[in-house]
């Protein structure tokens, strides 16, 4: 749920190149829209045998040295590839300082990129620089058949132990353990402020991310959450720790998988959801898209119609088995674009004609077609919330156009009121977004704007709410 659908990735290579093409080297930078707005950057460079190589960063998204299986450049056409992630970048140098093209994984987007002299650097005055005034360990674990590694860091108090400890969750779409995005690093400023206040905390790279290895395109939030499960037992195991006092926090989709987990286990003392989901996901995607589209400027005519698509697409690939997905959904299009006026078709969808209209119709399926997606809006919050006996923190902010405050911890609170917990609290916090940033515009692309990480208050509140519910001296 987090960051509108993002599918970030990728890639580099290293192939032969003739000495002519020398100009090319260097550091690329390109700004790709994808609901919001993220830097993407190619590093040409020669290997020792002067070999020319390619790496791919996305700074935004803590993507770094990725390097691609396939590459080709012929002429002024540039072709980069990697399957892990079933994504391509196909360009054409303009000049020896341009590069325009497309990045495709499932959905295209436009990307061209500048040759600059240094990577433009962001100012997070929040991310904590070492050395730490605790113990900070990069370590790596493996589930039972050591099918898994995950690699994570896990930060302990100075002091005599045991400490209460507590796993980190991240939200949708793949990241790594500080949960980085738009060069914010909020699980690291989370881990370094729990920390300080005597508790010890792991943050875990996500499948395919960083140190973690595990296939991510078959997976849904069930297994992400059996990945979770192992990360908890590790900490279970650590000698530092107060197995009386172990809980998780979630952030969006890691609300969820946290709801997923403590619901099912005894040794969970306490839950804090950030942003998680209250509704159902299919109603929050919707809400979802309202906002984000409202946020926009759009008119109301058009989103009110753009909406009745989307949800329809959305049960129909919910009802149709993979073979008659992609038809279903074809006649489903027909039918809308038939009954709209073409203004409004084309400022929603793209769709102009039958070439797209039948690409709109496979970035579609290609999104949201996947094995988590429908996992993921088939999920109804209130079955697991009301199972869960811990402790439970629900916060959200007001402006956050992604899970929608109001609607959600509404749902929250009504579950755990009927359920077993016998102690929450759920609040809402005015003025922040769905990263709890203090916002203006509170639009998707101002994550990248604001310095701030996450507001001071939240980071206060979690505090507080652990210090008197664990009963930490601190």
């Amino acid at each position: 749920m987090t960051r509108h659908g993002l599918f970030l990735l990728l890639f580099v290579a290293s192939v032969y190149w003739c000495q002519s093409q020398t100009a090319h080297l260097g550091i690329w930078e390109g700004k790709m829209n994808a609901g919001v707005e993220l830097r993407m950057i190619f590093h040409f460079s020669q290997d020792a045998s002067q070999n020319p190589v390619a790496s791919f960063h996305c700074p935004d998204q803590g993507i770094k040295d990725i390097k691609a299986d396939n590459f080709t450049l012929k002429g002024d056409s540039v072709y980069l590839e990697i399957s892990k992630f079933r994504a391509k970048y196909a360009g054409k140098f303009v000049n020896d300082s341009v590069i325009a093209g497309i990045f495709n994984q499932g959905m295209s987007f436009p990307l061209d990129f500048k040759k600059v002299n240094k990577i433009t650097e962001m100012k997070r005055p929040q991310t904590p620089v070492a050395p730490f005034p605790y113990q900070s360990e990069d370590i790596i674990y493996h589930n039972k058949n050591k099918s898994i590694s995950y690699g994570a860091t896990i930060t302990i108090p100075k002091g005599n132990g045991p400490f209460p400890a507590v796993l980190l969750l991240t939200g949708s779409g793949q990241q790594n353990r500080d949960e980085e995005t738009m060069g914010h690093k909020p699980f690291a400023v989370i881990a370094d402020h729990l920390t300080l206040n005597g508790i010890i905390v792991l943050r875990v790279d996500d499948r395919g991310m960083g140190k973690t290895t595990g296939d991510l395109m078959s997976a849904t939030s069930r297994d992400f959450a059996d990945d979770a499960i192992v990360s908890f037992e590790y900490l279970k195991s650590r000698r530092e720790v107060d197995k009386s006092r172990m809980g998780l926090i979630g952030h969006s989709e890691g609300g969820m998988i946290a709801q997923i987990i403590a619901a099912e286990r005894k040794d969970i003392d306490f839950l804090i959801m950030l942003a998680g989901p209250g509704e159902n996901v299919l109603k929050g995607m919707n809400d979802q898209n309202e906002a984000v589209l409202r946020k926009s400027g759009m008119p109301e005519n058009y989103v009110a119609a753009y909406l009745v698509l989307y949800n329809q697409i959305l049960r129909t690939i919910l009802s149709s088995d993979t073979v008659s997905q992609k038809d279903n959904v074809r006649l489903v299009v027909d039918k809308w674009v038939a009954a709209n006026p073409a203004g409004i078709v084309v400022a929603t969808t793209g769709i102009k004609d039958e070439n797209s209209k039948s690409d709109f119709v496979d970035q579609f399926i290609n999104q949201v077609g996947r094995p988590w997606f429908r996992y993921f809006l088939s999920y109804y919050p209130s079955i697991n919330l009301k199972k869960i006996n811990a402790k439970v923190l629900a916060l959200n902010g007001s402006n956050d156009i992604q899970v929608i405050s109001k609607t959600n911890l509404a749902a929250i609170e009504q579950a755990l009121k009927e359920g077993k917990s016998k102690s929450y609290e759920v609040k809402e916090l005015e003025g922040l977004n769905h990263l709890f940033q203090e916002c203006k515009t509170c639009t998707l692309n101002e994550y990248n704007q604001i310095e701030q990480t996450i507001s001071p208050v939240v980071l206060n509140i979690i505090t507080g709410w652990l210090k008197r519910s664990l009963n930490v001296q601190r």
